[in-house]
């Protein structure tokens, strides 16, 4: 082989090299939460929203809203972005009231439901629904809330309360809901 051979095969081959070690990781998604679920009984379901017209759509949020705050006595639900487990910004001054109240209640045991929209396999909606049940839960530790207090569960995609395949509605079920636990 020729001089110019051996250097086009040498520039082949480091081509090739480089373009297999520059190429991205693929990252591991497990399908199993972080920690499993406790059995908890839960509380009567919400029926779903059903999609209607412009008025009637915002009675039937308000409708689950009060439905929601009737079983959680003044917890707030706190939301996430698309595909992530942490406390946003806007969230962290519910969290900071849902705090308040339990140091009020010392009393009280809560459980953090975990919820995603519908877009996902049950398996990943139910393993990131439980990373942000468990985020709530720490978050919830770090203002000085025992965690022996707090319950958590993924229903994943189970529990929407809105059905419509939309942004707006999926943020809705992109969501942490805080309820009473049952004793």
């Amino acid at each position: 082989m020729n001089r110019y051979g051996r250097l086009f095969l040498s520039s082949v081959v480091l081509v090739g090299l480089l373009s297999f070690w520059g190429c991205p990781k693929k990252t591991e998604v497990s399908s199993s939460p972080e920690s499993q679920p406790q059995k908890v009984e839960s509380a009567p379901a919400m029926p779903a929203v059903q999609p209607v017209a412009g008025g009637e759509q915002a009675a039937a949020e308000a409708k689950a809203k009060e439905a929601s705050a009737k079983n959680g006595a003044g917890l707030q639900p706190i939301y996430f972005e698309f595909d992530k487990s942490f406390i946003r910004d806007d969230a962290k001054e519910a969290m900071k009231a849902n705090a308040a109240y339990l140091k009020a209640h010392p009393k009280e045991k809560i459980l953090i439901e975990g919820n995603c929209d519908e877009r996902g396999t049950i398996e990943y909606n139910q393993a990131l629904g439980q990373r942000r049940a468990a985020s709530a839960k720490k978050y919830l530790a770090d203002l000085g809330i025992s965690g022996k207090r707090i319950q958590l569960i993924s229903y994943g995609k189970e529990k929407p309360v809105c059905t419509q395949s939309t942004e707006d509605c999926w943020q809705k079920n992109r969501r942490d809901d805080f309820d009473i636990a049952k004793r």
